[in-house]
């Protein structure tokens, strides 16, 4: 097939050079959709570099993409360009303008190209290539104090990448909320009567995953109306106070009863037993009774015989009850939704509230604040000024991954310009066939709304190309053969044929499927090897694996065999091959296959701190020293390379305290037994303890790290006490001898990273050694990964999206049909809505009530379509070979990637063993030295940071590191913590913590006794006349350190409050003199800062004061400092 035919712009087939030349010219506006391989990267560098070429500035180009890796590589290819532009010769450039579209390039254009890097260099500025957040960030910190007031963010931020703690937190002020109401508490009573407490917090989970979709549909009023009450979709009940009550109005009764005596009246006994269970029910008015009479217990209508008289009346009866069974569920899914709805309205607001105290937005907040500024017609030029960025030429890559509030805040911007000659032109790349990102909230509908606007009101070109330069033809044919077969099928958009430039004919081979063992019944519903042979199984050494673990185990293996002899023998290298799944899952069975084998093997995507072994180990270590009574944390220590013991010496451990616990029961029934770290410890240090453990040397050993341990734990900072056990116990040493050389430098940096973790939560500020057992055991927390090019890549199909490898193997390829879940959301966002026009609470996606059964069978088709999206992604990573590999399912799967592609592959036969590979890997790893450099001791100081600065500046200290200066900072850090409370402070309270203290004592150099003065100047203006500032009750809005940006300076307020009573805004300076009003250089900042506040606020009434220590509130009047 001609290449012609890959390439369309506005429909129309055209040559690739035309299709470059519009793709490429900077002054047109252009959607590109093209298909895996086609070089979406090097058109939005190309269009770059042209811009540059005609005189863009760097800093007016902003290319938006959705990692930072994307970004990375985006501006590593920009550089690598021009570098070698820079000396290349005339031909060579000439030919580089020709494939970006420039026709006959000129002499000028040839040099100019040559001179733009230098040109760059000289500028000083560099092109703008961001991810989405981090812009709406920028655009953020630029936001007017007013916006961000409206919006109920803090002025001072966190960006809260990972909200799993702030979901956490959040329930403890949710449940006092639901608690305080009483309809908030009948809400959430009768939703656990309903369906139960798990699912009532299940549903809430997922509505505080979709916060910012709720937010918006229910501010436009779409919530209420997403599930109709039961009289809206069926008119019959329609004015009735409960649906049951159809079943007692006179034609509904009159037709039951005629049932029950057509019924009762027949010659046919079974028909006559449910006429007269029918008649005792209506007698007695038992609905359910009634039910079960024509029904069966799987509510299918019972079998009726044509025969009998009267039979279409009966089964009039059977429609009827039918109808009232779907009413009975409409109006339980309607109570279920508006209960839910009013439960999340409480939610969000609590979980907003959370971030406020804690100064934290979300990516949510990001976004909708970029929509705020962005839409508004006067504030979108302002913000771009503030940013110092005219933009005038916008690039989106990967613009199928953009979720529908992105859109929208995009499409506010640009339409503003409403045609004007000075709207920057628009790059859009994306392809919705790779759109498998909608559980971060990507729509694919969203490109081809955009699509429509940059062709009707940006007037721009659609292009379309589906030439690939990756794959090789036999990976090529595949994938036009299954997703044309999709396309045909309604599961996938549209689909144009591929070619591709590779000329490699390919492979595409498939692995024996891994069986499914003869069933047998079993308590967890597994299907289990029919062996009768009774197993001793160790549960120390060896874990419980299911069925459905062996088989995932056996496919892993079954890969290995057939990779291993590839890779041994030179075949393949590590290097060209990637190993996809699609869930991690099986990644991790991969690579304990492969280590097996002696196979460099890297996953390296993210993966968190909390997941992994030898930080599992330390965290438990941790959990038993500051939890002695956690015996099982404690003994994972023991077993691991921390202490190294036995399955013997637990063993010693555990006899030795069951003896002791015997003597304590019968000797003094009040003395508590011990625990295991008790037991180490008194092994260690109690002389009759140690008769008992002769021949256990290890435990007295272990017992003697444990309680220094122990003591450093509780004396000692997070950081401190870890690194004074790492050094103490040789843990990097222990670790580094006990795992495979291809693991060591991995687990090494993940040790380090413990360390460093205890250093970054909280700032390390605040952090107790429990507080980092919490931290490191919660999600968040990312382990540093390896970059080895070397090695077999695992990643996941999400993961690969974007790389490429010679050779691709796919687990896991013969997937069961995806389950419908439970207590879900179910959101409908049409790309061109500027809210979700459906946000409706499901008790089961199985059973949807019949108000949303379109719109359920319109989200199972997206998610259809995602699957054969992710297929098309997975299939399109392959250079040369694609091997599929699979377990047979329990029940098959039509919409499989296995059953979509398994008549078209080539089979593989597997060796049976690989046990001489893997035998000979193992034996060619050298014993492991660890070469150690005795640590120099450190020069004592009695203050650090002082002999820090003195040795560092060669100068004397600066006054503000006077004692007077750090008081006066210590007072405004303890006034800044100073949490509002409802009716202010005493003056005598105490409300500061031990870490606190400590933190205070460390920053700002200041011992016990200063610290007390710091304290006393706090309180007295906490307590004086300013108390009502610290007053919850008497403020609609209060904050500490509110940043401000005047004149391109920024200022910091160290508390700004609004009046409940009169809505004044209050300007509060906190200064340890007593007479700040006789010095003009402190008023006239005030005023600075009042006028500050004025401007963010017009028609307000601004105050500003002074709190001084003496605590009084001494108010700069009108003009003063001016």
């Amino acid at each position: 097939m001609s290449n012609n035919f890959a390439y369309e712009c506005n429909g129309q087939h055209v040559a690739p050079a035309a299709f470059y030349a519009v793709a490429c010219d900077p002054r047109r506006s252009v959607a590109v959709e093209a298909c895996a391989g086609a070089g979406k990267t090097w058109m939005l560098v190309s269009r770059m570099l042209r811009a540059l070429l005609d005189g863009a500035a760097p800093q007016e180009i902003l290319a938006i993409t959705f990692t930072k890796k994307a970004a990375g590589e985006m501006r590593e290819r920009l550089h690598q360009w021009l570098e070698a532009f820079a000396h290349a010769d005339d031909a060579t450039l000439a030919h580089e303008l020709g494939i970006r579209g420039v026709a006959a390039p000129t002499p000028q254009q040839v040099q100019a190209l040559r001179g733009l890097h230098l040109h760059l260099l000289n500028a000083g500025r560099a092109v703008q290539v961001r991810t989405f957040h981090s812009w709406f960030a920028a655009l953020l910190q630029s936001a007017p104090w007013a916006v961000l007031q409206e919006l109920g963010l803090p002025s001072s931020f966190t960006l809260l990448e990972n909200d799993a703690e702030a979901v956490r937190r959040v329930w403890r002020k949710f449940l006092v909320s639901v608690q305080a109401d009483a309809a908030l508490h009948a809400d959430y009573t009768a939703s656990v009567l309903a369906v139960g407490r798990f699912n009532t917090h299940k549903a809430l989970e997922n509505a505080l995953q979709k916060r910012v979709e709720f937010a918006l549909a229910d501010a436009a009023g779409t919530v209420d109306a997403s599930v109709q009450p039961v009289g809206a979709v069926f008119s019959a009940y329609a004015g009735l106070s409960e649906p049951q009550a159809r079943l007692q109005t006179p034609a509904v009764q009159q037709l039951l009863w005629q049932a029950a005596r057509v019924l009762g009246a027949s010659t046919l006994a079974g028909m006559v037993k449910h006429g007269v269970a029918l008649e005792k029910a209506l007698t007695a008015l038992d609905w359910a009774g009634v039910q079960d009479a024509l029904f069966t217990q799987k509510g299918e209508p019972r079998k009726l015989n044509d025969k009998v008289q009267g039979v279409e009346d009966a089964r009039a009866a059977q429609a009827l009850l039918e109808e009232h069974a779907q009413a009975l569920h409409q109006h339980a899914s309607w109570q279920h939704h508006q209960r839910m709805a009013r439960l999340t309205r409480q939610m969000v607001r609590d979980f907003a509230a959370l971030k406020r105290e804690q100064g934290w937005i979300d990516m949510g907040d990001l976004e909708r604040t970029a929509l705020t500024l962005l839409s508004d017609p006067v504030l979108g030029a302002w913000v771009q000024e503030r940013l110092d960025a005219q933009v005038r030429h916008l690039f989106i890559d990967e613009f199928q991954d953009t979720n529908p509030l992105q859109w929208q805040a995009l499409h506010a911007w640009l339409e503003s310009y409403g045609g004007a000659g000075n709207a920057p032109s628009v790059f859009i790349v994306g392809d919705p066939k790779q759109s498998i990102y909608r559980f971060r909230r990507a729509e694919p509908q969203v490109f081809l709304a955009a699509q429509r606007f940059v062709r009707e009101t940006l007037a721009g070109d659609l292009l379309s190309c589906d030439h690939t330069r990756r794959n090789a033809k036999a990976v090529m044919a595949l994938v036009n053969t299954s997703m044309a077969q999709a396309h045909a099928q309604g599961q996938m958009g549209a689909f144009r044929t591929h070619t591709t430039a590779s000329d490699v004919d390919g492979e595409v081979l498939a692995l024996p499927p891994i069986p499914r063992a003869a069933k047998t019944s079993s308590d967890d519903g597994e299907d289990e090897v029919a062996d009768t042979t009774l197993q001793w199984r160790d549960s120390l050494t060896m874990p419980r694996e299911t069925a459905e673990e062996s088989r995932k185990r056996q496919e892993c293996a079954q890969v290995a065999r057939w990779l291993l002899p590839l890779l041994h023998s030179g075949v393949l290298q590590p290097k060209d091959v990637m190993i996809l799944s699609r869930k991690r899952e099986r990644l991790g069975l991969m690579q304990e296959q492969l280590r097996l084998g002696g196979v460099p093997c890297v996953q390296p995507e993210k993966t968190e701190l909390s997941e992994l072994p030898e930080v599992q180990d330390v965290v438990a270590l941790l959990d038993a020293l500051v939890s002695p009574w956690h015996d099982f944390s404690l003994a994972r220590a023991l077993k691991s390379p921390l202490l190294g013991l036995k399955d013997a010496d637990l063993v010693d451990i555990a006899v030795l305290l069951r003896r002791q616990r015997e003597a304590v029961s019968s000797q003094d029934a009040d003395r508590p037994p011990l625990h295991w770290l008790g037991l180490l410890v008194a092994l260690a240090q109690d002389p009759a303890w140690q008769v008992q453990a002769q021949g256990v040397p290890s435990l007295v050993q272990a017992g003697a790290r444990l309680a220094r341990w122990q003591a450093w734990v509780a004396q000692r900072s997070p950081h401190d006490a870890l690194a004074a056990i790492f050094d103490d116990g040789q843990v990097l040493e222990r670790y580094a001898a006990s795992v495979p050389a291809a693991q060591r430098e991995l687990v090494l940096a993940r040790l380090h990273a413990v360390l460093t973790a205890a250093l970054q939560i909280d700032g390390g500020r605040y952090l107790t050694a429990y507080g980092l057992v919490r931290a490191l055991r919660q999600s968040g927390q990312q382990a540093p990964s390896r970059a080895n090019t070397e090695a077999v890549r695992l990643l996941t199909v999400h993961g690969a999206k974007g790389l490429e490898a010679p050779w691709v193997v796919i687990l896991d390829s013969d997937g069961e049909s995806p389950r419908r879940e439970s207590m879900g959301v179910l959101v409908e966002w049409p790309g061109e809505a500027p809210c979700p026009q459906r946000f409706a609470f499901l008790m089961n996606e199985s059973r949807p009530p019949a108000c949303t059964r379109a719109a359920m069978e319109r989200e199972m088709a997206e998610r259809a379509r995602e699957e054969v999206n992710g297929l098309y992604v997975a299939l399109t990573r392959a250079q040369r070979a694609l091997v599929l590999s699979s377990t047979v399912p329990r029940s098959a799967h039509p919409g499989s990637w296995w059953t979509r592609l398994q008549a078209h592959l080539t089979p593989l036969a597997v060796p049976e063993v690989a046990a001489a590979v893997q035998g000979q890997a193992a034996d060619t790893e050298p014993p492991f030295e660890l070469l150690y450099i005795e640590k120099l001791p450190s020069a004592r100081t009695d203050i650090a940071q002082v002999a820090i600065k003195l040795e560092a500046n060669a100068v004397r200290l600066e006054a503000e590191d006077s004692l007077e200066s750090r008081l006066g900072q210590a007072m405004h850090r303890l006034l800044e913590w100073l949490p509002a409370v409802a009716g202010g402070h005493a003056g005598t309270d105490d409300v500061w913590s031990s870490a606190q203290w400590r933190t205070l004592q460390r920053d700002y150099m200041l011992d016990a006794a200063q610290c007390a003065q710091a304290r006393t100047a706090a309180l007295a203006i906490a307590g004086g006349a300013g108390r009502w500032v610290w007053d919850a009750q008497q403020l609609a809005w209060q904050g500490s350190e509110v940043a401000m940006v005047v004149a391109g300076r920024l200022l910091r307020l160290d508390r700004l409050v609004q009046r409940a009573d009169t809505q004044d805004w209050w300007v509060l300076d906190y200064k340890s003199t007593r007479y700040p009003l006789e010095q003009p250089e402190l008023c006239a900042q005030l005023a600075q800062y009042r006028t500050a506040v004025a401007q963010a606020t017009p028609g307000a009434t601004i105050r500003a004061a002074f709190l001084t220590p003496d605590g009084q509130v001494q108010e700069l009047d009108v003009g003063h400092g001016e």
